[in-house]
């Protein structure tokens, strides 16, 4: 049954569309992956179907009595309640029933004082009721249920009565994240839910929503976690809203599949077209072509067209090579931070080496962004020392670097203040990299979007790197596309690099050894991220993706566990699949191969037919000549030449007629299965 429905939907901003008659049905068991690039309308979808979007047309209707989830990114969370009243109050008609209960008691205390035992007997009735009702709800929405799920997210019993309004913005977020699962809405709609997660809370709540017997719709720029959870795929395309069964590796795969058979249908028809073309030009004069001649007009007016994808623009930038520092890039000796007497690294003792690619990961709060800092000399230690290498240069981008762009200057004056000596035609190709282009350049800071900013940071980055790259969460506000062309990017620097990243993707890909981070402990691992979670599973025993498990996950806590999906199912599903597409496969070759084999034997016809036209037409000229034959016999013999090769050119024509009418039909069976 759809529980939710958009009902050729169109919405535009100003001149541009968002979308435009988008019909779009969510049922159970459906767990939706919306993708596109940022601006593209990921969000306004959402907001379509949270209704706090009003479409230009259409309709956006729910089943009777559905519940919808919305975690937008940015929300405004208002202090004056605890964390676990957030949590337990979040559910819809509890506060009705306490209430009701409240005025039930009041009512039945006066019941009592006028002695009416009728009265009484129906205020105990109606007190029963009410108590059974709560009684339920706290089976189905328990205090222990909403603890275990705040564990889960990260939160310490200690958390539990704290004040909203005392948590940071990502922890509030992360409160709003519980308080919705917690109230187990019929559908759920995701804007990047693990924008404010780390890595062991991205594992925990990749393993809630992999259990989550309720649809979703759900935004994110994590492809492995994208792949985790989502069964079809909604795509904001050049051309407009596509849908693809299967998660993101499927739709990347089906994606690449379509544009190859439309290219070669493309391909195809403009074949058809020049020999179609081909015939019509050299049979025209011919009176006896006529009505063949004819017929191939029409069909080239009634032929159909093809257009191929509008490929979209992504971040395309390769590193300069760096100067060449020595082995030794950074020594931490006897490193200490606190604030008060709040110890965050109570002692680091590491060395970063020349080509070390380090992945710090850890639970939020751990340490990993100060000690990032702490290297690229953004904030001082409380103690020890941080000792830079021979010719080691730093550069350092930190998430609040895109807050800090100065808002009255263009996108171009912003990119080059990094460094006035960088010519004008390097600024303008980084940029342009970065995907600002033309007039783009000349925006104001102050007018782009949160990703625009990220990408003129990164820009300013990149445009002056030094040969020590330093990152805090480099990948948070870029579309998936975006995070995969960074990474991409990244990979071909060749200096020594140092970065935070909760983008399980980009640790994966990138780090050759990883600084764990858990209550103020550094400890480092060699090898890649798959590397460090084989020693993490060896040790501790775990399924789940890594970092040393907080008090939360070694005390076994998780969150509600609905019934499993059946993976057998999907991969049979899969299976099968696959073998439709290699069938599907088979077929369209043997299809193609007798094509070509036709279009080879009537391009072989036309040949011949060419070569005698022009031995025809030489002998005509020769003909028109009068002094042009030695003999009357050397004069018959062209004759005779000329009578024998019409015959032959009439056959060949005839034949060629034939084997392009197989050969169109050949390319309309090979249409059928692309």
């Amino acid at each position: 049954m759809s529980l939710l429905v958009l009902e050729h939907v169109s919405l535009h901003f100003g001149g541009k569309r968002i979308v435009d008659d988008l019909s779009l049905r969510i049922a159970d068991g459906d767990r939706i992956g919306l993708i596109g690039p940022n601006g593209s309308g990921k969000t306004t979808l959402l907001r379509l179907l949270a209704r706090e979007q009003s479409p230009d047309g259409g309709e956006v209707r729910s089943a009777r009595g559905v519940r919808v989830g919305w975690l937008p990114q940015d929300l405004d969370v208002e202090g004056g309640r605890t964390l676990l009243a957030l949590c337990t109050g979040s559910v819809p008609g509890r506060a009705e029933i306490e209430a009701e209960l409240a005025r039930a008691e009041a009512a039945y205390a006066q019941i009592l004082e006028g002695g009416d035992e009728e009265a009484v007997m129906d205020g105990a009735a109606r007190l029963a009721d009410l108590h059974e009702r709560i009684a339920h709800f706290e089976t189905t929405f328990s205090e222990h249920e909403a603890k275990r799920i705040l564990a889960g997210l990260g939160f310490t019993d200690a958390d539990h009565d704290r004040d909203v309004g005392e948590l940071s913005g990502g922890w509030r977020m992360r409160g709003v994240l519980a308080s919705l699962l917690f109230q187990q809405p019929d559908v759920l709609l995701l804007d990047e839910p693990t924008n404010h997660l780390d890595m062991p809370s991205v594992a925990w709540f990749s393993a809630f929503l992999q259990r989550y017997r309720r649809p979703f719709v759900l935004i994110s720029h994590d492809r492995e976690f994208l792949n985790e959870q989502i069964n079809r795929v909604v795509s904001l395309e050049v051309e407009g809203v596509r849908q693809f069964a299967g998660n993101y590796e499927e739709y990347v795969v089906q994606r690449a599949e379509e544009e190859v058979i439309l290219e070669n249908k493309a391909v195809n028809l403009e074949r058809e077209r020049d020999k179609a073309m081909q015939f019509i030009t050299r049979f025209r004069a011919k009176a006896s072509k006529a009505k063949a001649v004819q017929s191939r007009i029409k069909a080239l007016d009634k032929m159909e067209t093809v257009e191929t994808y509008r490929k979209r623009r992504v971040m395309s930038f390769s590193f300069p090579k760096t100067d060449r520092p020595g082995h030794e890039i950074v020594r931490i000796e006897g490193l200490r931070k606190a604030y008060g007497e709040h110890v965050v690294l109570p002692r680091v003792d590491l060395t970063i080496y020349r080509g070390d690619r380090i992945g710090i990961i850890g639970p939020n709060g751990a340490g990993k962004t100060t000690l990032l800092k702490l290297v690229a000399g953004e904030i001082a230690p409380t103690a020890g020392t941080i000792t830079l290498g021979h010719k080691v240069v730093p550069s350092y981008y930190a998430q609040h670097h895109a807050e800090l762009l100065h808002a009255a200057n263009t996108v171009y004056d912003e990119a080059a203040s990094v460094n006035r000596e960088i010519g004008q035609t390097r600024v303008r190709t980084v940029l342009g990299s970065f995907l600002f282009s033309g007039d783009d350049v000349d925006k104001r800071v102050a007018v782009l979007s949160g990703g625009e900013r990220a990408r003129v940071a990164l820009a300013k980055l990149l445009l002056d790197p030094g040969n020590l790259l330093l990152l805090d969460e480099p990948t948070n506000h870029l579309d998936l596309e975006s995070c995969e062309s960074l990474v991409e990017t990244l990979d071909t620097y060749d200096g020594t690099m140092v970065f935070v990243s909760h983008n399980r993707a980009l640790v994966r890909r990138l780090a050759t050894k990883i600084w764990a981070v858990e209550s103020g402990e550094v400890t480092e691992y060699p090898g890649n991220l798959d590397d460090y979670m084989r020693l993490w599973r060896a040790r501790y025993g775990g399924e789940d993706e890594p970092a040393p498990p907080t008090a939360v996950e070694a005390s076994g806590t998780a969150g509600p566990a609905p019934a499993p999906t059946d993976d057998g199912k999907r991969k049979r599903s899969r299976e099968d699949d696959k073998r439709r597409r290699r069938e599907d496969a088979e077929r369209r070759t043997a299809h193609a191969r007798s094509a070509g084999k036709l279009e080879k034997r009537a391009q072989e016809l036309l040949t011949r037919i060419d070569a005698l036209e022009t031995a025809q037409k030489a002998r005509n000229e020769r003909l028109c000549d009068p002094g042009g034959f030695a003999s009357d016999a050397e004069r018959f013999e062209t004759l005779t030449a000329l009578q024998v090769d019409a015959g032959k050119i009439e056959e060949l024509t005839m034949r060629w007629e034939e084997v392009q009418a197989e050969l169109e039909a050949a390319q309309a069976a090979l249409a059928e299965v692309e």
